[in-house]
């Protein structure tokens, strides 16, 4: 991987419904077009995290941007990753509907491609990774990773995940998705591990699953041997290889 010198910038990003949605966009200094990838937030929203996995992605050669999926109900939450932190993450989630995510999701999309990026796709963390896969099954997201991300088979808390599990929209995918989890995840068990699988086997071979031994949730967050296997896959599924 050769690294890029990077730019990052705090933009606002105009959606459907005539809302404003912040976001935080790196991106290769260079000109030229670069593959364009939305980055969905865990939990704690645009946080340290995940501007990181932004500023890291941009070193690869994407323009990455993580939009602010809590602009309604908490614009420009940055939560501690702590207990205070993930329980007010759990306040803020249970707001968030499907339509709106996706009306957000398109709307990063478009920005991207206004500033000039190429095809590339959306990742997703945990929550996000939710996220991610909910999108990749109502618009038009060639190459989708998501990673650890829970509640597929459904969650009676959280509006975003039914009524129908989001893992039975599988079929409606029309591009390619990779899905990445630790075998060991406390979040998302063997048994559900096992049905996102089988999922997604059935729907096609354009779409791969993908479980590290020993790796537990969030395991992006750490120094498990599976990062650098992961982002090796990451990065090659978003260029469409």
């Amino acid at each position: 991987m050769t690294a890029e010198k990077i730019t990052t910038d705090r933009i606002d990003i105009p959606v459907a419904d005539g809302t404003s949605m912040g976001g935080y966009l790196a991106r290769p200094a260079g000109t030229g077009e670069h593959p364009g990838v939305v980055v969905a937030m865990e939990l704690f929203g645009v946080d340290a995290h995940v501007r990181g996995i932004c500023e890291d992605l941009a070193r690869r050669g994407f323009a990455a941007l993580a939009p602010d999926f809590y602009h309604r109900v908490q614009p420009g939450a940055d939560l501690p990753h702590d207990e205070a932190g993930r329980a007010r993450g759990f306040e803020l989630l249970p707001q968030l509907t499907r339509s709106d995510v996706v009306a957000d999701a398109a709307a990063a999309l478009a920005a991207l491609e206004s500033f000039g990026a190429g095809p590339g796709g959306m990742l997703g963390l945990s929550a996000g990774g939710h996220l991610t896969y909910l999108a990749a099954t109502a618009l038009d997201v060639p190459n989708a990773v998501v990673c650890y991300g829970g509640w597929l088979t459904g969650n009676p808390d959280l509006p975003v995940t039914g009524p129908e599990p989001t893992l039975a929209l599988t079929p409606k995918i029309s591009g390619r998705l990779l899905y990445l989890v630790g075998a060991e995840d406390h979040v998302i068990g063997a048994e559900e591990q096992r049905e996102i699988a089988v999922a997604l086997e059935a729907a096609g071979e354009r779409h791969a699953f993908v479980a590290y031994p020993g790796a537990g949730h969030s395991f992006l967050r750490s120094d498990s041997p599976a990062v650098e296997d992961a982002f090796t896959r990451i990065d090659a599924w978003l260029r469409g290889e």
